[in-house]
């Protein structure tokens, strides 16, 4: 059968209009185009949320790794750090289900130095509203229903990292040798040299906004001892009522008698007795008696009274033409004093000389002793019918001791010399000068005040301590221990300086460097060209007399603390400075165990000379390894903070401690 036979009328013309008509397209082309459309529609719904909660999760991400930082710089441990942060983290979710996100902390290696990351980051399970629609829709997986879309963010905060700096810095006699190499004075090197590494530290920090005090900055100079500044007469810290076992030791107050006495009371000592006038039951320090002791400078016309006489004049037969009060005037003494605490301490008592621990009234051995050397036996000045005479026979003899016996003997050189009166009796008119210096009762301190922790990144930071630097002048005898002690304690949180950072407080590097030209030195009298009539042993310093004991004691304080190998009854130069290199060790082993970096510098010493060998070892142990450098020799250790360098390499030595100080991160 052909085609055309089964044609009805009208099909084949029906046919060829349905063919050409071009309406119904529309609605064919739409239900072909409407699940893209809807897949895309789904999909940008999906993609604002998930971008909503991602933002909502990098916010708790910053909010977290901020708030970490700070419960860091507090000193948090690290598992109270990542606790923190997880409640933290989950508190500021927002909108996002904390089910779905999985938060990862990261803390640097170590929390107790300066510098590092906090680094957060964040999985994030996105559970989508439509995606899983779609896919199934479009027949892709059948899992499409529990379609999850995973995503991390990730945030970082840098620590905080300031450097709180103590400059050690010898201040001895032998500093004003010239530095080998130089044809310069080693003081002035050291002037210059310490001035530029404050500069290049303070220049790199002066670009950090965030930190307050990022880089700061103290001068400890030391020499025989260390001057606090005798602004701290009265500070909680100081020993202001005499109780430290060794505010008295070189007194002999039972010399006190009659109606002018010294009696103990209650652990302080008091005036007592009616010679004292207004004075009577006031205390008796070291402090007092700088005050105590007089000098005559002049005298003054003073109304001690009034007589009834004539004051008319007399007639010829001898009476009187009239009468009445006239005032009476007497020439009276004036007074000043001989000497001011120039603001030298005594080294504490072992175990406290070698440590930062707080000073405390009731433990009066932590407190700190105003020095106060003491008359020794001879005549300072006699007065004859000539005039003064000023005589001088023993290392410190200051003052006249003529009110004791002048015989000769051990016993009775050392009892003229504890002999108390003669404080209290003023030196006549002409008889002697103030005292100047390190003279009379400030022996043995020869150096500036300390200069607390100063702020660099500021201007008057920067001037001031520079100022100090520039004022150093080399006097006196070697005392390294006592130097790192006070530098150690000018960067501590606590009391006698309370400058720096609490010592609990995270993302702070403290930093003792220190640097001297020759061994540790104490000296007999003979050394120093000067007799030891009363059989002391020693010049006094920092340490007193080696020839004397605390009450009750045996070893001298100097020995005390040390092993075997200081003689407890060896009382030469070579035996003191074992005591002091022991002592020094002792200092730089508790410093570095509490945290500090310890630096060290040896100046113009030779491995060839004994003595100076000695420190040199002494000085390479004291000192902390580096963070950063391993050791030239042996690559397995790190570098020792150590530099033995000449007068000529000084500077360059300092620059590289610079260097060594800025790869700690001072970043914020």
């Amino acid at each position: 059968m052909h085609p055309e036979e089964l044609d009805f009328p009208g099909v084949t013309e029906m046919l060829r209009r349905f063919l050409a008509d071009r309406r119904g397209n529309f609605m064919m082309m739409t239900a072909a185009a409407i699940v893209p459309i809807m897949g895309g529609l789904a999909l940008a719904v999906d993609y604002a949320e998930m971008s909503r909660q991602r933002q909502l999760t990098l916010n708790a991400l910053d909010a977290a790794g901020v708030a970490t930082a700070r419960r860091y710089l507090e000193g948090a441990t690290e598992a109270q750090l990542k606790t923190y942060a997880q409640d933290f983290f989950k508190a500021n979710l927002g909108g996002v289900d904390p089910a779905n996100a999985t938060l990862h902390v990261t803390l640097p290696n170590n929390l107790q130095h300066g510098g590092g990351t906090v680094r957060l980051s964040a999985d994030l399970k996105y559970a989508p509203y439509f995606l899983p629609a779609f896919t199934s829709l479009i027949g892709s997986n059948s899992e499409g229903a529990g379609a999850k879309l995973d995503f991390n963010a990730y945030a970082e905060v840098q620590l905080k990292n300031s450097l709180e700096v103590a400059l050690v810095l010898d201040n001895s006699g032998s500093m004003d040798y010239n530095g080998s190499g130089s044809g310069k004075k080693r003081i002035v090197l050291l002037r210059d040299a310490a001035k530029k590494l404050v500069d290049q530290l303070a220049a790199t920090a002066g670009q950090i906004k965030q930190v307050d005090k990022p880089v700061q900055f103290s001068l400890v100079p030391f020499a025989a001892s260390v001057n606090v500044g005798p602004q701290y007469a009265t500070a909680s810290w100081m020993d202001t009522d005499g109780r430290s076992p060794v505010h008295h030791e070189i007194f002999d107050w039972t010399t006190m008698t009659g109606n002018k006495r010294v009696e103990l009371s209650g652990g302080i000592y008091y005036k007592k007795g009616s010679e004292w006038g207004a004075e009577e039951n006031t205390k008796v320090t070291r402090f007092t008696m700088y005050n105590d002791v007089k000098r005559i400078t002049g005298t003054q016309s003073v109304k001690t009274g009034s007589n009834y006489t004539c004051t008319g004049g007399y007639r010829s037969n001898g009476t009187c033409r009239g009468w009445g009060w006239v005032d009476v005037y007497s020439d009276v003494p004036v007074y000043a004093p001989y000497a001011a605490w120039k603001g030298c301490v005594e080294t504490r008592p072992s175990p406290y000389n070698t440590t930062d621990a707080a000073p405390v009234s009731g433990t009066p051995a932590t407190l700190f002793v105003p020095m106060y050397g003491p008359d020794e036996v001879g005549n300072r000045w006699t007065t004859q019918s000539n005039g003064s005479v000023r005589t001088m026979s023993s290392n410190n003899s200051w003052w006249d001791d003529d009110t004791t016996s002048t015989s000769t003997g051990t016993s009775t050189y050392l009892a003229r010399q504890r002999s108390m009166p003669k404080y209290f009796k003023a030196a006549p008119q002409g008889a002697i000068s103030a005292a100047a210096g390190d003279d009379g009762p400030n022996v043995s301190c020869t150096t500036n005040p300390i200069t607390p922790l100063t702020d660099v990144t500021k201007t008057d930071g920067l001037t001031a301590i520079k100022a100090a630097i520039d004022a150093m002048n080399p006097s006196g005898g070697t005392n390294v221990p006592e130097g790192i002690a006070w530098g150690w304690r000018t960067v501590s949180g606590g009391e006698p300086f309370n400058q720096g950072r609490p010592d609990t407080e995270n993302g702070v590097d403290k930093i003792v460097i220190v640097l001297t030209d020759g061994e540790n030195t104490y000296y007999t009298p003979s050394s120093l060209g000067s007799t030891d009539n009363a059989g002391l042993k020693s010049i006094y310093s920092a340490y007193g007399y080696t020839g004397i004991t605390q009450s009750g004691g045996t070893t001298t304080r100097l020995f005390m603390g040390t092993d075997s190998n200081v003689s407890k009854s060896g009382y030469d130069n070579d035996n003191y400075s074992k005591a002091l290199n022991q002592q020094m060790s002792a200092t730089c082993g508790n410093a570095k165990t509490a945290g500090v970096i310890v630096m060290t510098v040896a100046l113009d010493l030779s491995t060839s000379d004994t003595a100076q060998k000695a420190q040199i070892e002494g000085l390479k142990s004291c000192s902390s390894d580096s963070r950063f450098r391993r050791d030239p020799s042996d690559a397995s250790k790190p570098a020792k903070l150590f530099w033995n360098t000449t007068g000529a390499n000084l500077e360059q030595t300092f620059k590289e401690i610079a260097d060594e100080l800025s790869n700690l991160r001072i970043t914020s």
